[in-house]
């Protein structure tokens, strides 16, 4: 059964719930998880997102979300030239990502100020839900709905065991875990979906884990 939030959606700046509050959703969490200043961004636009981005203020609703601005932000009609006051760089580019998609589907190509490059997508699926799908061309699969870790790591024995052991020693309670990996020994990322927040001190210390390479807390979306 869906609750009402789900099929109304959030508190939001119009006018659609699946072109612009989980767009802007898809885009705060994309800069989370990039973590560092953003200089540019080029936003490849699938399906319907490509179609209407303009008319249904998508463009705007991203470049809110990458600003960190959440749905309700009413700077977000503003978005695009407080981006251009700012030093960050945008595009819209129509793409077709493939059939495997969803029709409100966006690849977020971001460079940092550190020269880092991230490639995102992610999916907005109706009532201000949404799916991030793949990092760096890795399959991963969140919604945003939970508070969130995600890590890196290389693919070790014992890894899941060390980072729940302090989950479970905080208190922390595992809502879902999902592994992914190309191959047994390579690298690989851990999506940790929790009930309670993690404190930087639990981040630290699932950073300091031998064969861990990165860990990137995000908030659940409000």
């Amino acid at each position: 059964m869906r609750s009402l939030s789900e099929i109304l959606g959030p508190v939001m700046i119009g006018p659609s719930s699946s072109h612009t509050a989980g767009a802007c959703r898809i885009g705060k969490i994309s800069s989370i998880i990039v973590n560092e200043k953003i200089k540019e961004v080029k936003f490849y636009l699938h399906g319907s997102f490509g179609k209407t981005y303009r008319g249904h203020g998508t463009d705007k609703a991203l470049v809110g979300g990458i600003l960190g601005m959440n749905t309700d932000d009413e700077r977000i009609v503003s978005s695009i030239e407080i981006a251009e006051r700012v030093g960050v760089k945008v595009e819209f580019i129509e793409r077709d990502l493939g059939n495997t998609y969803h029709p409100n589907t966006v690849r977020l190509d971001i460079k940092t100020i550190s020269d880092k490059n991230f490639s995102i997508i992610g999916s907005s699926i109706g009532g201000g839900n949404i799916e991030i799908l793949n990092i760096n061309g890795k399959d991963v699969y969140f919604t945003g709905k939970y508070n969130t870790l995600l890590i890196n790591h290389i693919d070790k024995p014992g890894i899941v065991h060390k980072v729940s052991g302090i989950l479970s020693n905080n208190d922390v309670n595992i809502a879902y875990l999902r592994v992914f990996r190309d191959r047994k020994g390579d690298k690989a990322s851990m999506v940790f979906e929790l009930d309670d927040i993690v404190n930087e001190k639990m981040i630290n210390d699932i950073r300091n884990i031998k064969n861990i390479e990165k860990c990137v807390f995000i908030e659940a979306m409000k």
